[in-house]
Formats: C-alpha cells, structure tokens, sequence
C-alpha cells in the first residue's frame, strides 16, 4: 500500500507527487507576484514565504529521491522504447534536476545579496556564497530562467500525462488511484 510494486505506485508515491505538484504550482504563482510587485516592508513576508517554500521544495525533491531509491517506481506501460515512455523519461529528468536546481540557485542568488536567507521567519540559513552583486544578478538570471524552463516542461508533462489518461491506457490511473 505504501511502497511502490513492480505495476503500482504506493501511497507515498503518490502523495508526494501531489504535494510537490502544489507547491511547486504555488511557487511559481508566489515567484510570479514578486517579479511584479516593488520589494518594500509591507510585501518582505512574501519573499520569506517563498524562501521558505523553496526550501521545503528542496527537501521534498531530495526525499523523493532518496524514497524512489528505497521504494523504485514501476515501468512504464506499453514498450520500453515507444517514442511517449523514452519522452516522460527525458521530462522527468528535467523536472528533477529542475526541482535541485532552481531552489539551488535561489538560495545562492539570495546569499548573494548579503541579506540573511530566513526561513520560517525564524531560522536562519547558511550562506552558500559571498556578498556579489555580480553573483545575485545571476544566481537571480539563472533562477528565471530554470523557473521558466519548468513551467514549459510542467505543460509537457501534463500534457503527455493527458494525451495518456484519454487512451485509456492506465498511466494517469496509477499516480492518481495507484492502479
């Protein structure tokens, strides 16, 4: 029920991929917002929320790593080489190294401005680089542009994940019920 078998994905499976499916969509709403509003007393909440979530990002990635070691997924439905599996597979490589990659940056860019990276409003991370305004305009460059890299990979991954669920084949029934 909660592992993963060779034709089924277990509840934990399932749960974090939903949960990373809200929250990343919830970033990327969150990110959205502070590339358009000015950076003053009354929005700096938001900023932590989105350091804060970042990092909760991170750490679920990381965990669905480490869980997919533990517990591995089943194989695709349908041949090994048909052109859609070896597609999802390329994306979800994409998107993992994506979900390491963009709160990665973030936090290096963050540090980079020399401000605390606070998380929680309470806990304070450690800086990852040294003071560089060089270094915060491309930790921040490279953070955009992974971000919307994502964004364009999300919309393949959904699509492909409803181009099968319309055939019928399965696939989208087993991260949603895990049959």
């Amino acid at each position: 029920m909660w592992r993963n078998t060779p034709t089924r994905f277990g509840l934990t499976t399932r749960l974090l991929h939903w949960l990373m499916a809200a929250l990343i969509l919830t970033l990327l709403v969150l990110g959205t917002v502070l590339v358009r509003i000015q950076p003053d007393l009354s929005t700096l909440w938001l900023y932590g929320l989105h350091k804060t979530l970042g990092l909760c990002a991170l750490t679920l990635a990381l965990i669905r790593l480490i869980w997919h070691r533990i517990s591995p997924t089943p194989a695709p439905i349908g041949p090994p080489n048909q052109w859609a599996n070896r597609a999802a597979r390329a994306v979800h490589v994409a998107l993992y190294l994506l979900m390491l990659a963009i709160p990665l940056s973030g936090w290096i860019a963050s540090s980079a401005t020399g401000l605390d990276v606070v998380i929680f409003g309470q806990i304070t991370l450690p800086a990852i680089t040294h003071t560089s305004e060089s270094l915060e305009n491309a930790g921040f460059a490279i953070h955009g542009i992974l971000t919307k890299l994502l964004m364009a990979l999300l919309l393949a991954h959904i699509a492909g994940a409803s181009l099968r669920g319309l055939k019928h084949d399965g696939t989208l029934r087993r991260i949603t019920k895990g049959s």
